[in-house]
């Protein structure tokens, strides 16, 4: 029987331009499925149209969640609509349930969707004759399927660090007459799930460093599957879920017992991403997110966003004339700008350090320049000034920084020009840093005590960091590594949407996240500036149930299957 779908709510047309390489959807008319998967389309231009839209729906965090970062409901940034309907307000203040659930990052249904549109793909793409080719003698169409094979997987990856154990469909294709009334696998199935289909599909991808980078850079590779199988690996080993379960009987949220082979597998899947040798650290810490392939060489998995300005003029601070005007959306917190140590490496509270309270900003490691905006700070060939009644802090009912910062990463280097240009600003899903960094972490949590191996991929971060000496002390216990690297994870990775998720599979959340979020007010007098810290935001963590998501409340209607998580 020939096979009909009405693909139109499913099928978006996307047309990758060349340069930005972004992905535009573009409204299709109903089609059949036979339509989109032609037989006689040697050329595959409307499958491979269909696969973009699959890739379509891969997250970008610039903003996502109600126009936040993710990163502004933990303890790192607030946003400055100080708002208590923001969505990143009411995650930080434990402000939600399964029936009001933020919508900002209920990914539930969206990430459903995407995992149809794959398995239609992957189900169909087999009979289109597609001439060209991945390698000599095979079909290009392999590679294709095996891309989308790595959305399913990654967005599997999204829902299980959110919700816990979720349903796997596998490639089945449900109608509106099937049964979908699905329970939900466990953690450990998931897990073995994801990492099956990475290693499965590995060999069958663009292979990295690319041969064309121009035209694949948006593509998954081998390097992306072999990076989407270490971090889930990284996480099926952490705290939260390898003997820390919140609910040691539930095998939707963890293992029953602790396992340092857990810890091994990790490592060792950071490893074989390291050993490809098709990645390295960028020179400049700030390129990694403003250039692209091939110049940028840290770049494993993106969301291409494409040449633009939409960061600096959703973030950029306020008080400047440009085009577009920043509206200083992320205030970055005290709490985040106290944790960079000063460029020799010592924490502030050393009292070796050369820390001047009076100075604040002197001095300190250079990624807190490239992260946040502080008072001082260059920018468009002026000033950045958030003592109260100045140019940032103008106190004049428009929407500016609540905690005396704004966020500068992500940001072309614009600090000498006097207006706004476009610049790329994609999203890194995987980049090399974390690769280190989660190498680091594992290898040094499977061992007794860090080897030289964890001492180098820290290392590397901080010397790139700029740091002198950038050596960590010789002779670390195990414990003293753990802080040095969560720490570096911290500063590295601020505004990546790690911190959220870093603070809960290391189930520390329930202590970061009722700490006061800090920030600075600064008075501008005679005699030079005085800083006044302060609580901008009283969080709140109801553990254990929020190290999960609940599982919103009308999927539970429609599938009476669906366990909810402990707690809600």
């Amino acid at each position: 029987m020939k096979r009909f779908y009405n693909i139109s709510a499913a099928l978006i047309a996307i047309t990758i331009i060349a340069g930005c390489k972004k992905y535009e959807p573009v409204p299709a008319e109903q089609r059949t499925i036979d339509f989109v998967f032609d037989k006689d389309d040697s050329l595959g231009t409307n499958a491979y149209a269909y696969l973009n839209s699959v890739y379509a729906f891969t997250l970008s965090g610039h903003n996502r969640v109600g126009s936040d970062y993710l990163d502004a409901a933990t303890d790192d940034a607030v946003s400055s609509t100080n708002n208590a309907t923001a969505d990143v307000f009411k995650m930080s203040t434990a402000a939600y349930n399964a029936t009001n659930f933020f919508p900002g990052d209920n990914i539930w249904a969206t990430s459903y969707k995407a995992i149809r549109q794959a398995n239609i793909f992957i189900s169909n793409i087999g009979i289109v004759p597609v001439k060209d080719q991945l390698r000599p003698g095979i079909s290009m169409k392999f590679a294709w399927k095996s891309e989308a094979r790595f959305i399913r997987a990654l967005t599997y990856f999204n829902l299980l660090k959110r919700y816990g154990g979720i349903p796997i469909v596998g490639d089945k294709v449900f109608t509106l007459e099937g049964n979908i009334a699905l329970p939900r696998n466990s953690f450990e199935e998931c897990v073995n799930y994801i990492v099956s289909e990475c290693d499965a599909i590995k060999d069958t991808l663009l292979t990295a460093p690319l041969v064309q980078p121009a035209a694949y850079s948006q593509r998954a590779t081998n390097g992306a599957a072999l990076a989407l199988k270490a971090k889930v690996l990284l996480y099926a080993a952490s705290p939260l879920y390898n003997g820390g379960n919140i609910d040691a009987s539930n095998p939707l949220t963890g293992y029953a017992n602790y396992d340092v082979t857990r810890w091994q597998k990790a490592a060792a899947a950071e490893k074989a991403v390291m050993d490809m040798n098709a990645y390295s650290l960028v020179s400049d810490f700030r390129n990694a997110f403003v250039t692209q392939v091939p110049a940028n060489t840290e770049v494993i998995f993106q969301k291409p966003n494409g040449q633009t300005n939409a960061v600096e003029g959703a973030n950029g601070p306020v008080g400047f004339t440009t085009s577009p005007i920043g509206q200083g959306r992320t205030s970055p917190s005290q709490n985040l700008v106290d944790a960079y140590p000063m460029a020799n490496g010592l924490d502030i509270t050393d009292a070796a350090s050369e820390y001047d309270p009076a100075n604040p900003y002197a001095g300190r490691d250079p990624r807190l320049g490239f992260t946040v905006f502080y008072n001082g700070a260059k920018w468009l060939n002026s000033t950045v000034l958030t003592y109260e009644g100045a140019r940032s802090k103008p106190n004049a009912g428009t929407q500016q920084t609540v905690t005396g910062y704004y966020l500068r990463k992500f940001m072309a280097n614009y600090e000498t020009t006097t207006n706004y240009a476009s610049s790329p600003e994609d999203w890194m899903i995987f980049r090399y840093a974390d690769i280190l960094l989660s190498y680091a972490e594992a290898q040094n949590e499977a061992l007794g005590a860090p080897d030289a191996s964890v001492y180098s991929a820290v290392e590397k971060i901080r010397q790139r960091a700029g740091l002198n000496p950038y050596q960590l002390p010789v002779g670390l216990t195990k414990d003293q590594m753990r802080d040095a690297i969560r720490r570096e994870r911290r500063l590295e990775m601020a505004f990546e949407e790690n911190r959220f998720f870093d603070i809960r599979r290391w189930k520390i959340a329930e202590t970061v996240m009722t700490q006061p979020v800090q920030g600075v007010t600064i008075a501008n007098a005679a005699t030079g500036f005085t800083y006044t810290y302060g609580t901008v935001l009283t969080p709140k963590f109801n553990a254990p149930a929020m190290y999960f998501y609940p599982i919103p409340y009308d999927e539970t209607l429609k599938n009476p299957s669906l366990k909810q998580n402990p707690g809600w």
